[in-house]
């Protein structure tokens, strides 16, 4: 019967009295199972529960050729590469032992050898086995602290489905692209999928193209030599080379000139560059996130944005909505803030009223994540009590109505009344189908957090004549 408390051996050999041998030394301090083949130790191994396996180099080749120790061994090393393999050898010879070498076993272990050869060679690699899933189990908490701490608050299901989707692409290299409002925490994402993938560890690099002069974006991206051009008075590494093995974080992508992107494009495909007056070619490990808040599918159609960079970046595509569309996480985001704000200024941090919060809520947050930050932070600043009421609020929030979820613009009114049975005097029938239509595209825009080839889709009409009504009826996305 299995001790569960206990490292279980795999012992290898089509000789019966070499297994029964070995297990006789082990048997004591592990489970031992034993295996004749190459079949039957991969089953083994595949079952579970094995934590070092020793097999015989020298069994009979199988069909491929292939001497079944290295078969084993090979085999093992698919199945799970962290199990030592302790490989058996009679032959001394140099060609045998780098074979074994190549092949990334634990150590051979030449014949003849003692019982106590065996029982210190099992005991290393049950414990070097012990510690590298400690290490593996350490490196998954580390993982999930990060991703508690990484800054993405909410919990509606639009951001529980970008934050499933950011968690899978996570372990992968492939390149994202996040978009969505200006304001709605695209940096914060990106850090996300950084601190929760494999390339933790290594540099998270993060450049705005659109607060670089248009001059300095390939100095800034590349890198440049000494004397490269005026002022270049040394060698300067470039993002791309700072964010080696890490990740490169490219915000307001669609602000590159049609030459950058030219030569983004490449780099994205081949991973390598040169510095700006440099020869030399520089090749790079690194995972390209970029954002924006335009689309840059109207951009490809209008000429102003490559396609194929396009189609490059858009491997994954994460849509963060925009904050009025998230009102669950609007007070989740307040209380996160506050106490943010609190720790920076070194105040205790106070309560949300209820009616500071239905303000709060009532809001439509054109600058989104980004602006209840700085109306949480001025909040706590201004505030001399214990609980946050609506006198520290600006003055546009304590315009709103305490009675209604979001006070209706003065340009939907007349729609508004008209469906609720209301017919104003100055109302026409013709400004109640505007008012109609412009409620219409708001809603559809609101709904599909503001893309207009979604709320195209969902109105039944063309791209451009969403955008032609956008722009007749004024309708603010």
């Amino acid at each position: 019967m299995t001790d569960k408390s206990r490292q279980t051996v795999l012992i290898v050999d089509d000789q019966a009295s070499i297994r029964r041998q070995l297990a006789s030394v082990l048997e004591d301090d592990y489970n031992v199972i034993q295996a004749s083949s190459r079949k039957d130790a991969l089953i083994a191994v595949g079952n579970g529960g094995v934590h070092v396996v020793i097999c015989d180099l020298h069994m009979p080749p199988n069909e491929d050729d292939i001497t079944e120790g290295l078969g084993v061994l090979e085999g093992v090393r698919k199945l799970d590469s962290r199990i030592p393999v302790i490989v058996v050898t009679g032959d001394d010879s140099r060609n045998a032992a780098m074979e074994v070498a190549k092949r990334s076993a634990y150590a051979p272990l030449p014949k003849p050898f003692t019982p106590v050869e065996i029982e210190i060679m099992v005991r290393n690699a049950a414990q070097s086995h012990q510690l590298h899933n400690e290490i593996q189990h350490l490196q998954d908490e580390l993982r999930r602290l990060r991703e508690v701490e990484s800054g993405v608050v909410g919990s509606t299901p639009a951001l529980k489905r970008i934050l499933d989707q950011a968690k899978s692409v996570a372990e992968t290299s492939a390149t994202v692209l996040i978009t969505g409002e200006s304001g709605t925490g695209k940096e914060v994402l990106a850090r996300h999928i950084h601190k929760i993938s494999p390339r933790a560890d290594e540099p998270f690099i993060a450049c705005n193209i659109a607060a670089l002069p248009e001059t300095l974006v390939e100095s800034e991206l590349f890198g440049h030599e000494k004397g490269a051009f005026t002022g270049a008075n040394s060698r300067r590494q470039g993002r791309f080379e700072l964010a080696d093995k890490g990740t490169l974080f490219l915000d307001e992508i669609g602000e590159l000139t049609p030459a950058m992107q030219v030569k983004l494009l490449r780099v994205l495909q081949e991973r390598q560059f040169e510095r700006l007056g440099g020869k030399d070619l520089l090749t790079v490990d690194i995972r390209v996130i970029a954002a924006t808040n335009r689309n840059l599918e109207d951009m490809v159609e209008n000429g102003q944005f490559r396609a194929d960079l396009y189609y490059r970046l858009n491997i994954v595509n994460l849509e963060l909505p925009p904050l009025r569309g998230r009102q669950e996480d609007i007070p989740i985001l307040a209380s996160h803030f506050v106490k943010k704000a609190a720790e920076k200024h070194g105040k205790a941090a106070p309560i949300l009223s209820q009616e500071f919060e239905s303000r709060l809520s009532q809001y439509r947050w054109p600058g989104n994540i980004r602006e209840l930050e700085n109306v949480m932070e001025r909040a706590v600043v201004i505030s001399t009590g214990k609980e946050l009421l609506v006198d520290s609020l600006p003055t546009k929030f304590k315009e709103l109505s305490a009675s209604t979820s979001e006070a209706p613009s003065d340009d939907s009114r007349s729609t508004l009344k008209l469906i609720n049975g209301e017919l104003p005097p100055e109302l026409s029938f013709e400004s109640a189908i505007t008012d109609y239509k412009r409620e219409l595209v708001r809603q559809a825009l609101r709904e599909c957090h503001n893309s207009r080839s979604e709320a195209a889709q969902r109105l039944k009409i063309s791209r451009q004549y969403l955008h032609k009504m956008i722009n007749e009826l004024k309708v603010e996305d």
